[in-house]
């Protein structure tokens, strides 16, 4: 065995040298640059203090996919969900759902995506110019509770400086994999002292192709779960996968005034998704949002103030939830609104900071179609009121950060919301649980500081204390999800939720060679958890029963990277690697945590011409809850692709040829519920081209 391991490395080895040579995964915008790093990546200050990634150009291109997990999911620290194509969200050094928090433009993106992993973030990604992790006390500005980070994307639709003269990008591409056909425009212009900005895109993708089978052959599992053929229906899938397809369209629209000393804009945005859900049952969500956007920004508003920004959302939200012979079954519907006003003061003695306030308000509706009786969570309004300030200060070679955050939530369900009992298999019925209205005061708060020791040196340490309200899915939950295939039962006598998470950081920043790393302890208090009992429901498909439970947990990884540059020759290459165990203080692993991943980037670029490779090798996950089957089965993962670029006219033309899982492996991600990772693999070898022109 130990022989086949050092082949299996030389192989990878070979696998990604070779590839490095002859092809990429990026498609280029603009002329090269004397410097190139494998990704393009940059970070939003020259500090790993608030380690903040910003995934934009090139690289977000070469990233980009339909779904934010998608996008984000072989970024350091950050693995995904992966329910189809359809709905994928971030995993953040082991944490996801409601402790990932998702914005867009700054403000909740208002979707249910953090209630269930079958639920899609609200957001398409096609038009996105920028997305944003945070962590740390950059986190605090806009949220708490956000102990993995929080993800924020930017789509620019309210222009914040007036454009030249018109400009625009325009993309089509198709793929292989999954009949996949996709294509976006978006336009800036500008008339007086009035900027207009229009986006629109489409992606249509059919069922995709999986290597292999699609069942994950496993023992006897517990908690009234089948392995296939019988859990299966009665089919181990080859060729297409059923309910993979996934459709998608949005059109937005951006009108701002801008003066001499800030702007003022509006934006309105729809969005449709239609996507399929494989789990054994089946089944498709149709989804759809309007949101509408306020900004404005105030340059140098008074004497010792150098901004105020104030920001307003509202977004209604809904998605009907349809079973494996097309009818509805379930209606969910939520309103968000949400404000925040944002101060930053000139520096004092070396420190500059923001602080402000923000309310939200939402209102979350899920029915069953025909009955009318809620479906899994009962009517709940959820109200939020925050007050924050962040300061950052700077002394020769040393650096400092404070943040400070505190929230007020409360939690209304609609109490008279009748909450039936289901027999189990045990004998009996599901535990009852009563309503109750609940109200949690949160503080959270951050310090760190950075030293650097050298030129180009740093080293820093960073504590953070998260608070996190229980979501109204955790604490009112009682009902089949046939998407997880569980039975939910929440839990209305929850706590608050507290992390306290301590970080040590070391960088280079400058040279030909640089690299940063990390390691991170996370202990939870109250941590938050879906217990399986053992127990199922017979008369709701044998769905397994999941209790709402909270127990003392702690999250420990290591992440880190290193890059090089050959300047003379438009050569970069890239090395990285990213682990975390998280485990109950009393014993056991935490579920759905993602596997240790090493990884390997080379780019070059010359004369138009821009070519990568990325391998990941992400190793077997068998730390398990003692619930979930597995182990989740290592995988490796190279992509590679070519794009040439040539300005005819005014415009930049890049022709580009994306191949994506070259080795055809059987990929399944230890963060997906066993309902999907057991049944539903993603997709195989794939050939994408596309055209893109920028002006």
């Amino acid at each position: 065995m130990h022989q086949i391991n050092k082949l299996l490395a030389k192989r990878k080895l070979i696998c990604v040298l070779v590839s490095g040579l002859m092809s990429t995964t990026a498609f280029s915008q603009s002329e090269p640059s004397l410097e190139i790093t494998a990704t393009g990546s940059q970070e939003a200050t020259q500090s790993i203090l608030t380690p903040t990634k910003i995934l934009q150009g090139d690289e977000l291109l070469n990233k980009l996919g339909t779904t934010l997990g998608a996008t984000l999911a072989n970024e350091l620290g950050v693995s995904a969900t992966g329910y189809g194509a359809g709905s994928s969200r971030p995993v953040i050094r082991g944490l996801e759902g409601a402790r990932v928090q998702i914005l867009q433009n700054g403000l909740s993106v208002g979707d249910v995506s953090n209630i269930s992993q079958d639920h899609a973030v609200g957001n398409n990604m096609q038009n996105t110019h920028q997305v944003e992790i945070l962590r740390g006390a950059a986190a605090l500005l806009y949220g708490s509770g956000s102990s993995g980070g929080l993800v924020n994307v930017v789509n620019d639709r309210i222009l914040t400086n007036l454009p030249d003269r018109a400009t625009g990008a325009i993309n089509t591409s198709y793929e292989t994999v999954n009949n996949g056909r996709a294509g976006s425009v978006e336009v800036d212009g500008a008339f007086d002292s009035v900027a207009v900005h229009v986006d629109t895109a489409i992606n249509n993708a059919n069922n995709y192709s999986i290597p292999g089978s699609s069942t994950q052959s496993q023992g006897e599992p517990p908690g009234g779960w089948t392995v296939p053929a019988e859990g299966n229906l009665g089919n181990n899938y080859t060729g297409k996968l059923p309910n993979s397809f996934s459709n998608q369209n949005n059109l937005g629209v951006g009108v701002s005034y801008i003066g001499q000393n800030g702007y003022t804009g509006v934006s309105v945005e729809r969005l449709n998704n239609n996507y399929g859900i494989p789990t054994p049952e089946g089944g498709s969500i149709n989804q759809s949002q309007n949101r509408y956007d306020l900004q404005h920004q105030t340059r140098d508003p008074f004497a010792g103030f150098s901004s105020f920004k104030f920001s307003a959302a509202n977004t209604n939200y809904n998605h009907t939830e349809f079973n494996n012979q097309g009818e509805a079954a379930s209606l969910w519907k939520n309103i968000a609104n949400e404000a925040r006003f944002e101060l930053a003061h000139n520096p004092i003695a070396g420190w500059k900071g923001t602080f402000g306030a923000q309310v939200s308000a939402a209102s979350l509706n899920a029915t069953e179609v025909g009955s009318g009786s809620y479906a899994i969570v009962p009517p709940t309004k959820t109200n939020s009121n925050a007050l924050f300030w962040i300061e950052e200060g700077r002394w020769n070679s040393l650096q400092g950060n404070l943040g400070l955050r505190y929230n007020n939530v409360a939690q209304k369900p609609n109490l008279g919301t009748e909450l039936v009992p289901e027999p189990v298999n045990t004998g009996g019925d599901t535990p009852a649980i009563s309503l109750q209205n609940r109200n949690f005061n949160l503080l959270s708060y951050s310090a760190g500081g950075l030293w650097n020791f050298l030129q180009g040196h740093g080293a820093g340490v960073a504590y953070t204390v998260s608070q996190r309200a229980p979501s109204a899915q955790e604490l009112y939950s009682y009902g089949a999800h046939e998407s997880t295939a569980t039975f939910d039962i929440g839990n209305p006598n929850l706590n608050k939720e507290t992390s306290h998470n301590l970080e040590f950081n070391i960088q280079k920043t400058s040279g030909l060679m640089r690299g940063k790393a990390s390691v991170y302890a996370n202990r939870f208090n109250n941590y938050i958890y879906g217990y399986y009992t053992g127990q199922s429901v017979p008369d709701v498909e044998n769905f397994s029963v999941v209790v709402a439970q909270q127990a003392a947990a702690t999250i420990k990884g290591i992440e880190g990277e290193l890059t090089y540059n050959w300047q003379q020759h438009g050569v970069g290459g890239r090395i990285f690697g990213d682990a975390s165990q998280g485990t109950f203080d009393a014993g056991g692993n935490l579920p759905l945590q993602p596997a240790p991943r090493l990884g390997a980037e080379l780019a070059h670029q010359r004369n138009g011409w821009l070519t990568n490779a990325t391998y990941i090798y992400s190793y077997q996950q068998n730390r398990l809850a003692s619930w979930e089957i597995g182990p989740a089965p290592s995988y490796n993962l190279l992509n590679a692709g070519i794009s040439y670029t040539e300005k005819i006219k005014d415009v930049n033309w890049t022709v580009y040829m994306n191949l994506k899982n070259l080795l055809n492996e059987q990929i399944r991600y230890a963060t997906t519920p066993m309902a999907v990772r057991l049944y539903a693999p993603q997709p195989g070898r794939s050939l994408m081209v596309g055209l893109r022109g920028t002006f």
